[in-house]
């Protein structure tokens, strides 16, 4: 033998086995087998809750989700093995649980729809309760409506402003101890409840007015400002975060000043993300009942006045109709006040996309 050939055996490189770490049948079950279950399932759990006269669609759906799960899983680990059967078993288990949370909100709507659309005409958007126990009298929620939208633009020019501006200074300046301070009062302002937040208002504007009685709109918006303003504060913050410190320097790196590129650079980059925040808090704080019940008061006409006299919103409205026992109008008001949310969360979505960075 050579030395050419020895020096080659010495080098030939040792190819190792490969070891199988998952193994399976390579069977698959046929898609309608789950179906099967599912029916199965659902079967099963309804007929046994109904001949036990005991539990409700929601717990009939929660065992026929526990059914469903157990059943297949034992089919998969037989048929399948036990890899299949365990990701099997974890996309039910996700895709279960996302349908479940789904009925509440489905079954809320629903009742909402059906209860409210009794009553939607266009004289209950523009009528009021003044007079709605004399005969003929056809009652709405004009004024109610009308106060809501006053109430919630009037908090929304106080607190958008002031909570952008607040994220600002946390996120661009970093003033030391002062910002620390100010995130710890935003951190507790996030949870108060909303009743304190009316005690507030209504303790502190009559003093400043020297009237005791004092009610108006302006004293609601003030409350829910104190709501609403840590929710923009903590949303803009997050916003100012994700724009790239990489265009704040390339700003730098040309002379302009730090104002101009926070106005220019960062919040032109963030402003789809701000202005969609902000919509969702003002849909967020537009269904307070509580504050607004110690501060606005209620009224049975229209007042366009945001500091004289009291003032209706809806949720004060549906509050008086249900205690009242006029249920369909509570219903109704309550429909017009998800189609509120619905259309400030609608717009917001609408903002996002229209301002969102479009790709070259």
């Amino acid at each position: 033998m050579s030395i050419n050939e020895s020096a080659t055996d010495a080098v030939a490189p040792v190819v190792a086995t490969p070891k199988v770490v998952f193994t399976h049948s390579g069977r698959r079950l046929p898609n309608w087998v789950s179906w099967t279950v599912l029916l199965a399932s659902a079967l099963g759990s309804v007929l046994v809750f109904r001949l036990m006269d005991a539990g409700s669609i929601f717990v009939e759906l929660c065992m026929a989700l526990i059914v469903y799960v157990a059943a297949m899983f034992v089919l998969s680990r037989y048929v399948e093995g036990g890899r299949a059967s365990t990701d099997r078993m974890a996309t039910t288990l996700i895709s279960g649980s996302f349908l479940l949370a789904l009925v509440p909100l489905a079954s809320l709507l629903v009742t909402v729809v059906v209860n409210g659309m009794e009553l939607m005409s266009p004289a209950f958007f523009t009528h009021t309760t003044q007079g709605m126990t004399l005969t003929g009298a056809v009652p709405g929620a004009g004024h109610a409506i009308m106060g809501t939208l006053q109430v919630t633009l009037s908090t929304a020019i106080i607190a958008i402003p002031l909570g952008i501006l607040t994220a600002i200074y946390l996120v661009e300046y970093n003033g030391g101890w002062l910002s620390r301070v100010i995130t710890f009062l935003v951190d507790i302002m996030t949870g108060i409840p909303s009743i304190v937040a009316g005690l507030f208002a209504a303790a502190a504007l009559p003093v400043i007015v020297g009237n005791p009685g004092y009610r108006s709109g302006f004293m609601g918006a003030v409350a829910l400002v104190v709501l609403m303003t840590p929710i923009v504060v903590r949303n803009t913050e997050e916003m100012l975060r994700l724009v790239s410190n990489e265009l704040r320097e390339a700003a730098y790196a040309l002379g302009v000043r730090k104002s101009r590129t926070i106005v220019h650079v960062v919040l032109r980059t963030s402003l789809p993300g701000i202005v969609s925040g902000c919509v969702i808090a003002t849909a967020r704080i537009i269904g307070e009942s509580a504050p607004l019940l110690i501060t606005a008061g209620a009224t049975d006409y229209y007042n366009f006045s945001m500091f004289n006299d009291r003032v209706m919103t809806l949720p004060v409205f549906v509050y008086n109709q249900y205690v009242a026992g006029n249920f369909s109008m509570a219903w109704a008001g309550a429909l017009v006040l998800v189609l509120i949310v619905l259309l400030l969360n609608l717009f917001a979505r609408i903002i996002a996309r229209v301002f969102a960075p479009k790709g070259q």
